[in-house]
């Protein structure tokens, strides 16, 4: 099968990492704590319903659209993808900017309904990523820093390896979904949850207070976590499949 033109691919990548930014972000801001309205029990979902969303926003995407761009929808699993020779570098720039642009309309939006109830401040409540005193429970710099290298390295091991050539055919979506249901299921306390550039990128602005400072870091680990995944899975598994992750795939 002849692989999409790239027009297509970039609207592939557009969906899926809209739908991931604004099905998993939403789902902490709207409804992770949502006050019952006369007993003060909190009826929302929880950690474990929002790293559920997370990974069930991927698994529908990789589904509908990852048999034509592969269904990235993350700068750090492009490049971890392109390091792995699995994805082309000239198409790597393209892919980025792509998603970090769907991401920003998906926060745009997840902003503006936010702001549709009365009394609402973006700061802190737009499901920002952040470490110090921007950290759910306080978890130091370094500690997210290797947190979030550690979970995306792992992250890009299982989408390589659930896409390899030895693995069972149309299963990767749900080794992906859960893949990323589990690692929110960890780090949620420790950064809220980043392994994706674009994701982050997507609400740091919107939320304002330290989110934009220190969005740095959530480019950096993901990025190097992906890589080293990338350079290091053939070597430690023998698989050295070297097609592209993209729409023959």
């Amino acid at each position: 099968m002849s692989t999409p033109a790239l027009p297509h691919r970039l609207g592939a990548e557009a969906l899926g990492t809209f739908w991931l930014v604004f099905g998993g972000c939403a789902s902490a801001v709207f409804a992770a704590h949502v006050a019952h309205a006369k007993d003060p029990v909190n009826m929302g979902i929880g950690y474990v319903g929002v790293a559920l969303a997370v990974g069930l926003t991927v698994l529908t995407m990789a589904y509908a659209v990852g048999h034509v761009s592969g269904g990235h929808v993350n700068p750090a699993v492009t490049i971890g993808c392109a390091v792995a020779r699995r994805f082309a570098w000239k198409d790597v720039p393209a892919y980025v900017i792509t998603q970090v642009v769907s991401g920003l309309v998906a926060g745009a939006l997840l902003w503006f309904i936010a702001s549709g109830k009365q009394c609402f401040d973006a700061t802190g409540n737009l499901a920002a990523n952040g470490y110090g005193t921007a950290s759910p429970d306080g978890y130091s710099l370094l500690a997210c820093l290797v947190a979030e290298t550690v979970l995306t390295a792992f992250f890009l091991d299982v989408i390589l390896g659930s896409t390899d050539g030895r693995a069972p055919v149309a299963f990767a979506p749900i080794a992906i979904g859960l893949a990323l249901t589990l690692i929110h299921l960890i780090s949620i306390p420790i950064t809220t949850t980043s392994v994706n550039p674009a994701r982050s990128t997507a609400v740091a602005f919107f939320s304002g207070g330290q989110a934009p400072g220190q969005l740095w870091l959530f480019w950096v680990a993901p990025i190097l976590g992906a890589a080293i995944a990338g350079a290091t899975y053939a070597a430690l598994t023998g698989e050295h499949r070297e097609a592209p992750i993209t729409g023959e795939n």
